[in-house]
């Protein structure tokens, strides 16, 4: 065949050799290293460290990546080692490794060590460690079917040999950072060969050599062939009859620092070694003086730390969080991009994207608004509270990521979207018999006791309403949002602040007005969710016949006049008529307006659970009424400080005005 026609023929026949190539290419499933259990931490630390991998923090710039994770307080590892092609983009390289990851899991389900090598990039990961050792197994080889006439096959062979014998050395001399070689040269029959090889730089230069050369005797298997490769985990050769790298993407090295010839007279022996026992002290002086000052800074900001936010018991706990970090490329794949198709919700603080992850598990991802000026407070709440709290009626985090301006919370996801969905719906709500909204009540109830009393700090949630309570497949209600949340010391009884945060309508007077806030604030929001689950009507917007009331007011004419009936949900038309008067009455409990009569939770689930305690008489609620703030506005008024009552201690901090949003306003309190 001419010069021209073959070239244009293997033009043409490219993305068929491709094709076979890519398919041809191999993953190695290592049984004798055992398996991982489905669901168990093993797995979600696998996925979590291969997830992370492809990050600069993992990598040395030139396509290498090395990462490895601690399992919890026991002694296994799990380890990952990345390589890209030399004249692979980052870009690519990223994408190729972020795919072989999926693809090598999926083939290679529970088993702890794998290696799979695709047409960029190489994967494996371990239990043991593998960084720095030459692996010369497994060794998948690939081809493309064309074979070399046999009248050339000598030829071609003497000069393939050639070819890589020379790219072989290139390659091993490579260096610490990169490890790749290329070339091409003449074959028969005016065939141009082209060949690459490269090593992973973690191992030493004759290490290289040595596994390319074992690489290169397994080339038996392709004899014949037009094209192919061999690929261990330590190395890789390829060549064929095309350009199948690029020369121009190939990213330069570093130029090794210029050397100098000297002398080697005793004189001046003695004299190097003498600068040299100098510049090391000096270095070490140093060293050591900036250790002391960067432990001085850590300890000083774990301390703040802790004063700001938690007691110093917890911090340690809280301190775990970190192992709850995604990557941002994972998430973003999981959520299409955050397209609005997957698009749940706008918050005050940004929009939440429903997500898939690669193992099928669905999930829940707020992403912070950039502008927010509440937004790193919100996000340090979430993470440092919720990750503690682990209960079956508190929304669950599954993690978080911090990469840049990009601030996202991982939930889990919950089908059925939030209460105030389903019950304000006038179709959707017919669904909710009394069954299941006392079945939520009381789910919301457990959430408060735990919240309260519980779990290990006392925290009081602020913004407990409709929206704010998710309901998964089987109904059951998950308290979410913590953004808000205050933690308390186990003797900490109340608190002050001077921005007040919240929704109108289910915010205590007392909080609203003088920023008072304690677990009876949480009591009162309680006691108007309750109202609205029996009546299926919003607190501030409450439809009676043709007239629209303030739903507390309604209820408390309907105590006086004996008419709680008239506060039920029409579209109630079945259920306990006795229970659904006693919800009506410990609603009213809730809210009164002295803080003292207000019940406390661990009373509130007694009242439910048991008909032998006798319910005290409610007196007046408090009355919020503005006839320009809807249910869903957030207030904020400023006081002139902020206090922390913790028994008989009181310790006051200063505050700054906070911008204003639209929906929320946010504050941190410092103690001095």
């Amino acid at each position: 065949m001419p010069a021209m026609d073959s070239s244009r023929f293997l033009s043409c026949l490219f993305p068929i050799l491709f094709l076979m190539i890519n398919q041809a290419l191999g993953q190695v499933c290592i049984n004798e290293k055992g398996n991982y259990t489905t669901n168990s931490t093993y797995q979600t630390n696998l996925n979590r460290l291969l997830s992370s991998l492809p990050s600069d923090e993992n990598g040395n710039g030139y396509g290498f990546y090395n990462a490895s994770y601690r399992l919890n307080s026991s002694n296994e590892h799990i380890y990952a080692i990345g390589l890209c092609r030399g004249d692979v983009t980052v870009g690519d390289c990223r994408s190729c490794l972020n795919n072989s990851r999926y693809d090598l899991l999926q083939r290679c389900p529970n088993q702890k060590e794998a290696f799979g090598s695709y047409e960029k990039c190489m994967l494996r990961y371990s239990n043991r460690s593998i960084y720095g050792v030459m692996e010369t197994e497994p060794s998948p080889a690939y081809y493309n079917t064309n074979n070399v006439s046999s009248s050339d096959l000598d030829g071609f062979n003497q000069e393939l040999r050639k070819l890589l014998e020379s790219i072989r050395s290139e390659a091993a001399a490579g260096g610490s950072l990169r490890k790749f070689a290329f070339g091409n040269t003449s074959a028969p029959s005016f065939q141009t060969i082209f060949a690459l090889a490269q090593c992973t730089p973690d191992i030493s230069e004759q290490l290289c050599s040595d596994c390319l050369v074992g690489a290169f005797a397994d080339i038996s298997s392709i004899y014949g062939k037009v094209g192919g490769g061999v690929n261990k985990p330590s190395c890789y050769f390829r060549f064929d009859l095309y350009p199948f790298y690029d020369p121009t993407t190939v990213k330069q090295l570093p130029s090794p620092p210029p050397s100098t010839n000297t002398t080697n007279t005793s004189q001046g022996s003695k004299s190097s070694k003498s600068r040299t026992v100098i510049v090391v002290s000096i270095i070490a002086s140093l060293l050591l003086a900036m250790f002391m000052g960067i432990c001085l800074r850590v300890r000083k900001a774990k301390k703040k730390l802790q004063s700001n936010l938690i007691p110093d018991e917890d911090v340690d706990e809280i301190g775990s969080a970190e192992s709850l970090q995604f990557n941002f490329d994972t998430i973003r794949i999981a959520t299409d991009d955050f397209s609005e198709a997957n698009k749940l919700g706008q918050g005050g603080f940004g929009s939440v994207y429903k997500g898939r992850l690669y193992n099928g598990q669905e999930i829940a991802v707020k992403r912070l608004s950039v502008n927010s000026g509440q937004g790193d407070l919100e996000f340090k709440n979430e993470v440092l509270l919720v990750a503690k709290l682990q209960h079956r009626n508190l929304v669950r985090l599954l993690g978080f990521c911090l990469e840049g301006v990009e601030r996202l919370l991982i939930y889990e996801f919950v089908p059925n979207a939030s209460l105030d969905h389903i019950i304000f719906d006038p179709i959707k709500r017919a669904q909710l018999d009394w069954d299941r909204r006392y079945k939520i009540i009381v789910g919301i109830t457990r959430g408060l006791i735990y919240l309260h009393e519980d779990s290990r700090l006392r925290i009081i949630h602020r913004d407990l309403k409709a929206s704010n309570i998710l309901i998964d497949e089987e109904m059951t209600p998950k308290i979410s949002d913590f953004g808000m949340a205050k933690l308390f010391g186990v003797d900490q009884t109340q608190g002050n602040t001077s921005r007040i945060v919240g929704t109108y309508g289910y915010m205590a007077p007392e909080y609203a007005m003088h920023g008072h806030f304690s677990v009876k604030s949480d009591v009162y929001s309680f006691g108007v969710l309750v109202l609205e689950i029996v009546s299926g009507q919003k607190n501030n917007s409450f439809h009676h016949g043709e007239n629209v009331e303030d739903l507390l007011s309604y209820a408390w004419k309907c105590w006086r006049e004996e008419t709680a009936s008239n506060l039920i949900d029409p579209a109630l038309t079945n259920g306990s008529r006795n229970e659904i008067m006693r919800c009506i009455h410990i609603g009213l409990l809730c809210v009164q307006e002295n803080i003292a009569d207000r019940p406390t939770m661990n009373a509130i689930v007694l009242m439910l659970n048991s008909y032998s305690v006798t319910l005290p008489v409610p007196s007046q609620p408090a009355f919020l009424r503005d006839g320009n703030v809807g249910s869903d506005m957030t207030l904020g008024w400023k006081n002139s400080s902020e206090v922390i009552t913790t028994g008989s201690d009181r310790s006051k901090s200063s505050s700054v005005k906070a911008p204003e949003h639209e929906v929320s306003l946010i504050t941190e309190v410092y103690p001095r």
